[in-house]
């Protein structure tokens, strides 16, 4: 591809590289680079890519496409944003494959993952296509399962999949947008057919800096979507709107919903309610407990509506689907308790599983967790706060500790239980600690483990260990058995 049509969309600063410069490929990591590439060097969290402009040399690069005009002797680019440029390119690179299918963005703190999974479900079970899925559990191009590090890849990495996708012949992209995806452009060029908000609460504060900027980064997705549906039930949903000029529709339990949830019954393994839409009311029954259910079932039905899909073909769609992994995921047990895996990793999340859990549980609610190292510290004793009021028992644990101590992670958790009357127990070892569970479980308990989920890792330090929690709660079990005979 020539260089002038890969730049064309760019705000030039300035520039000596030819444009009619054949260019083979993209890069930004210059250890991936390969001669013939445009190498574009983005500033990043620990490191900066204008200080590996001459490894790229080195890898004979065409062209540099920077922020601060090279040293070095060789033809470049010049913009103001190569973060933004980097997406653009990406976008010209492949074609702009995003264009070729239907694509449905969800940005929102909570229930990304839930009601991404459920979408495609419900567009495969009432349309038949092929549908792409972007988000925190991975990638899937139909049945195909691609992991992925974040829940928005990079840009670069983002155009591939669409692109693959199209061959493929996707009908449809559903992801989640995340907050730093919007930040840091790594969806620039993207014009989604539907944007989807479903609530907002503290989070990604290390990054964001206070909860308006946080809002301000979700809410760039409705500056490049042709309509959109929001949650009328979230505090944040007048101040995500306020200026919007799309088309925006509002889905919850409110009166002003344009789908709106009546009616709704909780049990302990689904939630059933009437949605009701232009009159029309649809008996619908998901298979997932929780009264985030209900916003994240209404979420999929707004969206499906935006696709020609009725409410009644959606809640037949909705009755089929199984839950999604690490979302108040059960696992077996040995005896008369419950054991329920959720990726809860933040106070609003936590809240809302331990208040669902609450009603159906007929014995204590024993609620394990920790919180990941380098992350928002603020959090963390609210976490704690939450795990006290809304539980009968808490066991701190570790998380992800990434490259702080543990220890240190556990105390300014166990700050926010301090002066409560909830009894709590401090087991850094995660294994241990889910040990310690099973051991204290009696009749009708429910054992929450949060904030793992669907992870089947630990980071510890910049190490990421084996651990899925699924294969520790069985294989405790087989060695209590083991021991039992």
């Amino acid at each position: 591809m020539k260089l002038k049509d890969l730049i064309a969309p760019l705000e030039i600063v300035s520039m000596t590289a030819d444009p009619e410069t054949e260019i083979r490929g993209l890069s930004y990591d210059s250890r991936r680079t390969e001669e013939g590439d445009l190498f574009v060097a983005i500033r990043g969290f620990e490191t900066d890519g204008h200080r590996f402009i001459p490894r790229a040399i080195e890898k004979r690069a065409a062209v540099i496409l920077c922020e601060v005009a090279p040293e070095q002797d060789i033809p470049y680019v010049q913009v103001k944003d190569s973060r933004h440029a980097l997406a653009l390119c990406s976008c010209a690179f492949y074609g702009n494959p995003s264009a070729k299918m239907r694509v449905i963005g969800i940005t929102g703190t909570s229930g990304k993952t839930s009601v991404s999974t459920l979408l495609k479900h419900v567009l495969e079970e009432t349309r038949g296509p092929k549908v792409g899925m972007i988000g925190t559990t991975g990638i899937q191009i139909g049945q195909e399962e691609i992991p992925s590090e974040y829940t928005t890849p990079e840009s670069l990495e983002l155009q591939k999949l669409f692109a693959h996708m199209a061959k493929e012949n996707c009908s449809h992209a559903v992801m989640e947008v995340s907050s730093h995806a919007l930040a840091l452009s790594r969806v620039a060029g993207i014009k989604f057919d539907t944007a989807l908000f479903t609530n907002l609460s503290q989070d990604h504060l290390d990054f964001h800096g206070t909860m308006e900027d946080y809002a301000l980064a979700k809410k760039k997705i409705f500056s490049q979507c042709r309509s959109a549906w929001v949650n009328a039930d979230d505090s944040w949903t007048p101040f995500m709107t306020e200026g919007v000029i799309c088309p925006v529709r509002r889905f919850g339990t409110a009166e002003e919903a344009a789908l709106r949830a009546e009616n709704v019954r909780f049990y302990p393994d689904r939630v059933v309610f009437d949605a009701v839409y232009e009159g029309g009311r649809t008996e619908t029954v998901l298979h997932i407990p929780g009264t985030f259910s209900v916003a994240n079932a209404l979420a999929v039905m707004a969206a499906a509506l935006s696709e020609g899909i009725s409410p009644e073909e959606s809640a037949r769609a909705l009755a089929t689907a199984h839950g999604v992994k690490g979302r108040l995921e059960s696992v077996p047990t040995d005896g008369n308790y419950h054991i329920l895996i959720d990726y809860s990793h933040k106070p609003d999340a936590l809240e809302k599983v331990l208040r669902s859990l609450r009603p159906t549980t007929a014995g204590r609610l024993i609620c394990l967790f920790g919180c990941g190292g380098d992350r928002d510290r603020l959090k963390r004793p609210l976490m704690g706060k939450i795990a006290a009021e809304l539980s009968d028992l808490v066991i701190l644990t570790s998380d992800n500790p990434r490259t702080e101590e543990p220890e240190r992670i556990i105390d300014e958790i166990q700050a926010g239980l301090e002066g409560t009357s909830t009894p709590w127990i401090r087991i850094c070892d995660r294994v241990e600690a889910i040990h310690r569970a099973i051991d204290l479980a009696q009749d009708g308990d429910v054992i929450l483990l949060a904030g793992k989920g669907h992870e089947d890792y630990q980071i510890v330090g910049h190490e990421k260990r084996h651990m899925d929690e699924r294969e520790l709660v069985a294989g405790y079990l087989r060695e209590r058995e083991t021991k039992a005979l």
